[in-house]
């Protein structure tokens, strides 16, 4: 049961948000913004997010060469298009709403390892270069071959490397922290350990259900408008959603002394990808190896595919040499029928930003702000 004073000051919104990841926390800032006096809460059901948005590898990506060449065998040119220009303009929103410093940014590009059967895509460098100069206003690929020995790659299977020019790093706890932070600033309630078990649409607002485990009862909450920003696990609100989620390997090594190599570096598509960070070398990928098994949002470690990333970093990334790996963990994305994100006006009273394809950090910010539109139109 609840008190009067609990029901008038703590159940009652105008916004709720559902999901305190990037896009979640982009959205409830893009509306304080619109409107400073909305009263907005944002919901977690974990203590902290617990999907994607802690569990990558801090890329501000664009896409690498080979991805983009991937897609436009799936989708149109003037769909790739938009897809870089969005990821493009959420990074530039990310970055001048937060700045550079305060999430640890740093633009030093991104580099592809190009195998040997790939070497005759490089005939495709400039095409690709002149398609998107548009959108980036300079060439984003270049080859940079003589750093692949002062990496210390094995050469025998790194036969070319492509330097991205439009990509950078960034540190996304520090990122996710001063999201937390700026959301907190602008008035928005922050609730974690609020598991929504359900959203039903009524004719003035929309009722969320959350599960208080405390009690083993269920607790109620009214809003005007509802934003559902959970992603991979959207399903278990609106199950008729176009999504599946796509979980992603991760770990970190142990600090290894002279380490050749620092930036951030994709091969294969984008499906693995690692970076120097803090003297150490964190590694991820690998979904494509069993995208059945991965398909889950369950985020429980995947023995083979970490076998794969251990094998690749010894044999190809660090060849000859044995570290230690110090910490091991997954993150949940997710994915549709194309790379394009979910973000839309689900009905009258419930909204929606899902579906970041792995690419939140460069969409979130944006998807947050689209999001924000649609539901300030209501009021207009």
């Amino acid at each position: 049961m609840q008190s009067y004073w609990e029901t008038q000051s703590f159940f009652h919104y105008d916004v709720i948000v559902i999901g305190s990841g990037i896009t979640g926390l982009s959205t409830a800032i893009s509306l304080k913004e619109k409107d400073p006096d909305l009263r907005i809460a944002v919901l977690e059901r974990g203590i902290i997010p617990d999907g994607a948005s802690l569990r990558n590898a801090g890329f501000a990506c664009i896409g690498s060469f080979t991805e983009i060449l991937d897609d436009l065998r799936q989708i149109s040119e003037e769909k790739v298009l938009q897809l870089i220009q969005l990821r493009h303009e959420g990074l530039k929103l990310l970055r001048k709403r937060l700045g550079d410093n305060a999430v640890g940014y740093k633009e030093n590009g991104s580099y592809e390892l190009m195998m040997g059967n790939e070497i005759p895509l490089l005939d495709q460098l400039d095409k690709i270069n002149s398609l998107l100069f548009p959108v980036l206003h300079g060439d984003a690929f270049s080859l940079c071959n003589e750093k692949i020995k002062k990496f210390g790659f094995d050469q025998n299977e790194v036969q070319a490397m492509i330097l991205n020019h439009c990509e950078g790093a960034l540190d996304t706890g520090k990122m996710m922290f001063a999201l937390m932070q700026k959301v907190i600033r602008s008035g928005v309630e922050i609730k974690t350990g609020c598991k929504v078990e359900s959203v039903d649409e009524q004719k003035n607002g929309v009722i969320i259900s959350v599960k208080n485990t405390e009690e083993e009862s269920v607790v109620r909450f009214f809003a005007s408008s509802v934003a559902v920003c959970t992603n991979a696990f959207t399903k278990e609100l609106l199950p008729d959603i176009d999504l599946q989620p796509g979980r992603g390997q991760v770990f970190i090594t142990e600090i290894i002394p002279n380490l050749p190599f620092d930036g951030i570096f994709h091969f294969d598509k984008g499906y693995y990808y690692f970076r120097e960070i803090n003297g150490r070398v964190l590694f991820g990928g690998g979904r494509n190896t069993d995208f059945a098994g991965e398909t889950t949002t369950d985020s429980a470690l995947n023995e083979s595919i970490q076998q794969i990333l251990e094998d690749k970093l010894s044999s190809l990334i660090l060849p000859g040499r044995k570290v230690r790996i110090e910490q091991r963990w997954a993150g949940i994305m997710a994915f549709g029928k194309d790379k394009f994100p979910v973000i839309k006006k689900y009905s009258d009273r419930i909204f929606m930003a899902v579906r970041m394809g792995g690419m939140g950090i460069a969409i979130g910010s944006k998807a947050g702000e689209m999001l924000a539109e649609m539901i300030g139109k209501q009021w207009e």
